[in-house]
């Protein structure tokens, strides 16, 4: 009898790594889906913190594509080991803080990693010459192949016959005419496959997910580094980054504002951790301050605070600022009036 190869593929729940397991699976391939947890993905975080943001699906897109795939995924958190990825990215960063091809080596290294430690062949992705500037180019794609030590056992079914023979196919594991020459940015051809394949209600097939690509969340992810002099980070700084206007008038303090009920109610459990501030007199939003603010300062914050709130236009607004060590100071403060100001401390 014949062997039933095994392929290991990264899901990361957008159309394409749902594409090329799926082409996998049409050859008869066990197929199994990885999916690294970095910190970074968008869903999940702000899709169910905004009330804004409630008409979108509330759902993994991994576990998603997976479910609707019939496959096995493992999901793995490399949050400690990811932070030298972007620390350190040996081959720099994309228009944002994306280090995007050394993201791709560094997943393509766990996948193989995994795949010897369970006995599985090769491994598959979506990728796409031409689809991405930085890791999806057609002199940088086989960057990911050789300094993952993945080399030919690396194969993209959805853009293979761009590219030189890899080891399933030449292994007849695969057949090779049966693989796609996609390329380039346009997305017709994957939805055209999609459709044949009858899946529906896929992830926006554009739509990248990870917050180091967004101009605003690099941002204030460099302003976090520069206030701290160095480039460490924990979970609760990749969280509170997604949330809230983040202004700081000076470099002693910085304000996370909320902008809605629920991100109000998300920041409620970060209180313990921060100085916070909210107005008892109207209603408004609450306000984690980080940072070492001077008396003056905190009058400040509270003007702000004020400004945000249903007070805005009061003459006196009374904003309570709560210490982490539980302390209560009762501010009575003007609500601070000049818009372009606060513009020019927004992070």
């Amino acid at each position: 009898m014949t062997q039933q190869r095994k392929a290991v593929a990264l899901i990361s729940g957008g159309l394409d790594s749902l594409l090329a397991a799926k082409v996998m699976l049409e050859q008869g391939i066990h197929v199994e889906g990885i999916n690294f947890y970095t910190g970074f993905c968008v869903e999940g975080h702000t899709h169910a913190i905004r009330k804004k943001d409630k008409a979108k699906p509330k759902r993994n897109n991994a576990l998603w594509s997976a479910e609707r795939l019939g496959i096995k995924l493992h999901i793995i958190d490399i949050v400690e080991e990811y932070k030298d990825v972007l620390i350190n990215p040996k081959h720099g960063y994309g228009a944002n803080m994306n280090p995007c091809l050394d993201c791709k080596v560094f997943m393509v290294k766990k996948a193989l990693q995994w795949a010897e430690e369970n006995d599985f062949d090769f491994i598959i992705t979506g990728e796409v010459v031409g689809q991405r500037p930085m890791s999806q180019r057609a002199e940088t794609m086989p960057i990911v192949a050789n300094e993952s030590g993945a080399e030919d056992r690396l194969l993209r079914p959805l853009c293979a016959q761009n590219l030189p023979l890899t080891l399933p196919e030449r292994e007849g594991w695969v057949d090779r005419d049966k693989l796609y020459d996609f390329s380039g940015r346009g997305r017709k051809p994957q939805m055209a496959l999609a459709a044949e394949f009858g899946f529906e209600d896929y992830a926006s097939p554009a739509g990248g997910c990870c917050f180091l690509t967004d101009e605003s969340y690099s941002k204030k992810l460099v302003d976090l580094w520069e206030s701290r002099g160095n480039r460490e980070y924990e979970m609760d700084d990749i969280m509170l980054l997604k949330v809230g206007r983040h202004i700081r008038p000076n470099e002693r303090m910085k304000l996370i504002v909320s902008r809605e009920e629920g991100e109000n109610n998300f920041m409620n459990g970060y209180k313990k951790i921060y100085t916070h501030l909210f107005a008892s007199s109207h209603p408004g939003p609450l306000a984690l301050l980080d940072g070492d603010p001077t008396e003056e300062d905190l009058q400040l914050a509270a003007q702000i605070v004020a400004r945000y709130g249903k007070g805005r236009t009061a003459d006196e607004v009374t904003v309570e600022a709560h210490t982490i060590d539980g302390e209560v100071q009762e501010l009575k403060v003007a609500p601070l009036n000049p818009h372009e100001i606060l513009e020019s401390w927004m992070v």
